[in-house]
């Protein structure tokens, strides 16, 4: 979190220095909806990377989609602004469920990913924005594992941070487009069983490298 704060300050403050590009720009101005979609990719972090004999594909990656929505603050040539997000990401597994005998191997499902934050930003041009984002995020994982006989599914709900950079484009004072690349990383985790029982709090290293783009439409 520390991480976040520091790049929200950094980014306000070039924000501020910025030239004012116009006393207020109504094109990033006010609320915003957005539909989204691009590229997911999560695996271990660096203190989690399994070393293995059979090149074990470690990552989960594919497409995610999703809706985010913001209010913007416009003076001059700075944006500063507040966001979220809901994300459906079809990232999972590719073991062969079929060849497995034992517990202990697993498919896992990325879906739910959620996001509350802040961005801050500068006008390049009058219709560009160039910004930098950071926050809380959330994400829960189906697990499933099996032997063929009696399958077992549980879900798995991590907390972390975010942080990230993008370009948004005004097509007009309502239309916009935007590309954005971000990272997550998840430090905590929860356990939750077939009967919902719930594990205690763990710690857990995961990362998240996500390329987004988006459509949306300023009111």
């Amino acid at each position: 979190m520390k991480k976040v704060l520091s790049l929200l300050a950094a980014t306000s403050a070039v924000a501020i220095a910025a030239p004012a590009l116009a006393q207020e720009n109504p094109a990033f101005t006010g609320p915003r909806i957005e539909a989204l979609v691009g590229y997911d990719s999560v695996r271990p972090g660096s203190s989690q990377d399994i070393d293995n004999a059979d090149d074990l594909d470690q990552s989960l990656d594919d497409i995610a989609y999703g809706v985010g929505a913001g209010y913007d603050f416009a003076w001059g040539g700075a944006v500063v602004g507040v966001e979220g997000e809901y994300l459906w990401s079809e990232a999972k597994s590719d073991y062969d469920l079929a060849a497995i005998r034992t517990f202990g191997v697993s498919n896992v499902d990325a879906g739910e990913d959620l996001y509350i934050g802040l961005r801050a930003g500068f006008l390049a041009t009058p219709q560009t924005l160039i910004y930098a984002k950071g926050g809380y995020t959330n994400a829960s994982f189906d697990v499933l594992a099996t032997d063929n006989v009696t399958d077992t599914r549980s879900d798995i709900d991590l907390d972390g941070w975010r942080i990230g950079a993008g370009v948004e484009y005004a097509m007009t004072p309502n239309v916009f487009v935007k590309g954005e690349y971000r990272y997550s990383n998840y430090g905590e985790g929860e356990f939750e069983g077939p009967s919902g029982t719930e594990s205690d709090r763990f710690d857990i290293d995961a990362d998240r490298h996500q390329v987004m783009l988006g459509l949306g439409y300023r009111f």
